[in-house]
């Protein structure tokens, strides 16, 4: 009898064991799971919201897209260095951009967009009082004009922004190689890309930059604001005769026309203007004399280090003040006047700037 209870017992003790360690083979490793959640959760963050919500999604609200983030992918035409029409789809907006030089730096400020960018260069003149407070976020590098190849690949953008010519091949390279890379690009129309140099060109910069980082109401704003002022002088200065004008940069001992496929050349002409010199890029001055504009339009720029009076006063002078072009009536009817290049080439926000210049010295007596 003692025999049998000692073997119940012993029975009884196996069976106990092996529940024991079938427990604690089938429960759940809670140290392996907390490690995946986090890398599920950002998986499923990071695709589209095409599906219906499900009861995770409401116990992870932080997880959970926002209806605006249905707005991505955006695809937008632009151009690689040979000015061809290059498509690139953003899946969101890009937070680590490069702007280099002035157009597209201040684009980005006058857009709200400081926070998205990690490095900016290349400005020729500093910005306007009413951006200053943005561009100390823009994380500006004055130690180089321009990033070499090597410093903007250690950079790691997703992002450059950009003139044409800075995607030439002794620069960073043409766009494709960076597409390769996931960099998206984004290239000013107006600084050489697109075929002519165009008031639209501007928009659609303005336009697209607003598309990609999903703020089109302050871009759309920008653009409103500029066709206006075309609009409301033309409806000022309806059943004007047409005022003749010439766009001219002295550059050493030449001087440079702006013609009808400059951005000068169109908001003159959009203005209701007429270039005395659509074509060819050089106006000599017997062909000044001959020509004989009302309006003079003195290009200048002030560079780093320039000061900037004595850079206007120079360059007014080459016209003012040479005896050969004292005949001109826009010299003898004081209609000379300055225009700075940022405002009238590759001018992202201060297009604007350019619109109003030439509008008031075309008709000083009708506009206010």
């Amino acid at each position: 009898m003692k025999r049998t209870i000692s073997l119940l017992l012993a029975l009884a003790l196996c069976l106990g064991l092996a529940a024991c360690t079938a427990s604690t083979t089938n429960e759940p490793n809670t140290d392996q799971t907390a490690a995946t959640q986090p890398e599920q959760i950002e998986s499923n963050a990071s695709q589209t919201t095409d599906s219906a919500p499900t009861d995770e999604d409401d116990a992870e609200p932080e997880t959970v897209a926002e209806p605006s983030d249905d707005y991505y992918p955006v695809t937008i035409s632009n151009y690689d260095y040979a000015g061809n029409v290059v498509e690139y789809t953003y899946e969101k907006a890009p937070e680590r951009v490069i702007c280099v030089y002035q157009g597209c730096i201040e684009l980005m400020i006058a857009l709200g967009l400081e926070d998205h960018v990690i490095a900016s260069y290349g400005l020729d003149n500093e910005v306007k009082d009413e951006w200053k407070a943005g561009f100390e976020k823009m994380h500006y590098d004055e130690s180089v004009f321009a990033p070499d190849k090597e410093t903007v690949t250690m950079l790691e953008p997703d992002m450059i922004f950009s003139w044409t010519s800075y995607f030439g091949e002794k620069k960073l390279g043409d766009v494709y190689g960076w597409h390769d890379k996931g960099v998206a690009t984004y290239i000013a129309g107006n600084s050489g890309a697109a075929p002519d140099r165009t008031l639209e060109n501007e928009y659609t910069d303005i336009l697209n930059i607003g598309k990609i980082f999903h703020v089109e109401d302050k871009a759309e704003a920008l653009v409103e604001e500029m066709k206006a002022a075309v609009a409301d002088t033309l409806a000022a200065v309806e059943g004007q005769d047409s005022v003749t004008v010439a766009v001219v940069e002295p550059l050493g001992g030449s001087i440079s026309n702006y013609g009808a496929n400059s951005l000068a050349g169109d908001m003159v002409t959009q203005l209701g203007g007429t270039l005395v010199k659509p074509e060819g890029n050089e106006m000599g001055k017997e062909d000044l004399v001959t020509l004989d504009p009302d309006v003079i339009f003195v290009v200048y720029m002030a560079y780093s280090g320039d000061d900037p009076e004595t850079v206007m006063a120079n360059q007014l002078a080459v016209i003012q003040d040479d005896p050969a072009l004292a005949s001109l009536s826009a010299v003898a009817n004081n209609r000379v006047h300055l225009i700075m290049l940022g405002d009238m080439y590759a001018s992202g926000p201060r297009t604007i700037d350019g619109i109003r210049t030439f509008a008031q010295g075309m008709y000083p007596d009708l506009l206010s």
